[in-house]
């Protein structure tokens, strides 16, 4: 069985969580804060991009049409001639949720 993706990172996660817990039990709430504040960072930034640049969405430059809820195939193609737009289009949204996502952490 193979374990999912990132599981390496949680279980480093979760015993920095125990550490914490066992040396500064009263940080453990701040902590959980911050984390909060930067997955709400990372999805206003997520919306923020949306509302920003509606016709240039990434998948909107794939040859079929992604949905959330079909698996992930790695050989997406993207339209002919579309491929640097596309990749313009996926660095503009990391860049976006990046940046909103720095703001919130830098200011909490």
């Amino acid at each position: 069985m193979k374990l999912p993706r990132l599981s390496g990172w949680l279980i480093a996660t979760l015993l920095l969580l125990l550490a914490v817990l066992a040396l500064a039990p009263q940080q453990l709430p701040v902590s959980l804060y911050k984390l909060s504040l930067i997955t709400m960072a990372g999805v206003a930034g997520y919306w923020l991009d949306r509302e920003l640049f509606p016709y240039g969405r990434p998948d909107s430059y794939l040859i079929q049409p992604f949905s959330p809820g079909s698996p992930y195939v790695p050989g997406m193609l993207v339209r002919q001639g579309y491929e640097l737009v596309f990749a313009a289009a996926m660095l503009r949204r990391a860049v976006i949720v990046g940046a909103a996502m720095l703001a919130i952490g830098l200011g909490a």
